[in-house]
């Protein structure tokens, strides 16, 4: 796994030189001066938008820059028949499932586009070969590490006994199938392994948020840590992400050995995080064609057109949107600093969390920015289970927390390096999962523009507030 820059590696890369860290306390350059007049494009320059007072007024300083909302261009290619692509994918391998035969489909706990529409076409194809089939969650810890927090988790998705037409076993009983490593001992869902002769695991590969190899998040990490129930995951991530690169693709290998697994349904993802390839992946094939499908989930991820940002508002974060919360892939940074490859972003502000995520806001640690409603809607033992299994108690940390947007975005622009609110570089985004409309500010404009992906959706205007310091502009 590559080492990560320091925090003041970090500074380099946002500032240009070898000046400062971001450690330091920030020194603000002096606001320029107030007009009285508007401002460019229909800014108005003087007081702030906003209430004034406060705790943080002493921040309310300067006027904000303008903003433009954007449209990023990505690829639209995209599967709209899922039935149809997930059976058409499904019958090179359907000569493995016999009539008469108990098959386990694993579904995990990602929000992965019309997961439901894929897993009910899978059931749906299986049971017109003549299988039994049931569904079991794969899904590690999530769900507060409860059979009956992970059966809402598949609810959330549209997972349900009555939607999919056949049981849902939720359990966190498993089973130990003998040790990969010494000390390291592999576990498998009992209903899945006791229950079955047939298990397949369905997932979404993609670049994982915490390590980095040839195999990230897919098939052979549902195999290794999604089935492995909270007791696998929490031996697994014992080891350290340090190894997982090394350590997935053994466990999923020595998983395959001793478990009936004939197949993989894998699926991919295009930058508008809508689904654009399925792929039914044969056991012996999982370890070489994988990789290859993480290179093309991976050409197609969603990213910033930015390389530096001042300051990036996402408006919320969550399990569904991200094993993180928030992509460290997309914001350049992770618990530790950052990730070593752009956006070099200086503060984050997270203003919510999603409905999905039911609580559970692993990430938020990655914010230097919370707004109270945030973490009024955190639910920590869900959260609190999630990080302690991953051996990341940072993740659950809570920062500097505030009550209004208007306060968010002055107090993370006052602990910004080298900015002043007129030109500070402003990125708003819904989260870092969609990325096709951004509010950028002016001052980073012409360079998102330049860059050939983005197009202008509504010309550069006042950040707009409520009475109440809330931000009122909604992405159309």
């Amino acid at each position: 796994m590559d080492e990560r820059p320091t925090g003041a590696q970090e500074a380099r890369h946002a500032l240009g030189d070898d000046e400062g860290r971001l450690s330091d306390p920030p020194v603000i350059p002096e606001p320029a001066p107030r007009d009285t007049e508007p401002g460019p494009r229909g800014r108005t320059a003087g007081s702030p938008a906003g209430p004034a007072g406060g705790p943080f007024a002493v921040f309310l300083r300067g006027s904000l820059p303008a903003w433009a909302l954007v449209r990023q261009r990505f690829d639209p290619t995209e599967i709209d028949d899922v039935r149809g692509a997930v059976r058409a994918a499904l019958e090179p391998v359907m000569g493995t499932v016999r009539p008469g035969m108990r098959v386990c489909v694993a579904a995990g706990s990602r929000g992965i586009d019309r997961i439901d529409q894929v897993v009910h076409a899978t059931v749906e194809r299986l049971a017109e070969a003549g299988a039994s089939v049931f569904i079991v969650p794969a899904m590690g810890s999530h769900g507060g590490a409860t059979a009956e927090g992970q059966r809402e988790v598949l609810a959330s998705y549209g997972i349900t006994p009555e939607t999919m037409g056949c049981e849902i076993r939720s359990s966190m009983a498993t089973v130990e199938l003998g040790e990969v490593r010494p000390g390291v001992p592999v576990y498998l869902d009992r209903e899945a392994f006791e229950g079955a002769d047939a298990i397949i695991p369905v997932n979404r590969v993609k670049v994982h948020t915490d390590f980095s190899g040839p195999v990230q998040s897919g098939l052979a990490k549902m195999i290794a840590i999604g089935l492995g129930k909270q007791h696998g995951a929490d031996t697994f991530h014992r080891e350290g992400f340090a190894v997982f690169h090394e350590l997935i693709p053994e466990v999923a290998a020595f998983t395959l050995a001793h478990a009936p697994i004939p197949f993989g349904l894998a699926l991919v993802e295009n930058g508008f995080a809508r689904l654009r390839h399925v792929e039914a992946v044969p056991a012996d094939r999982i370890a070489t064609r994988e990789p290859e499908l993480l290179a093309m989930s991976t050409g197609l991820l969603a990213r910033l057109p930015l390389d530096t940002i001042d300051v990036l508002v996402l408006d919320e974060i969550g399990k569904d949107v991200s094993g993180l919360g928030m992509d460290s892939n997309v914001v350049g940074r992770y618990y530790t600093g950052p990730t070593g490859t752009p956006p070099a972003i200086q503060r984050i502000v997270a203003r919510g969390l999603t409905a999905a995520t039911e609580g559970n806001a692993v990430g938020v640690g990655m914010a230097d920015v919370v707004l109270r409603r945030l973490v009024d809607a955190i639910d920590t033992a869900k959260t609190y289970m999630n990080c302690i299994t991953a051996k990341t108690p940072e993740g659950a940390r809570v920062a500097l927390t505030v009550d209004t947007d208007r306060e968010a975005l002055a107090v993370a622009l006052a602990c910004c390096l080298r900015v002043v609110p007129e030109t500070a570089r402003i990125v708003r985004a819904r989260d870092t999962k969609h990325l096709e409309l951004l509010y950028v500010s002016e001052p980073a404009l012409p360079e998102v523009l330049a860059g050939g992906r983005c197009e202008l959706i509504e010309p550069p205007h006042p950040i707009a507030f409520d009475a109440t310091g809330m931000l009122t502009e909604q992405y159309r």
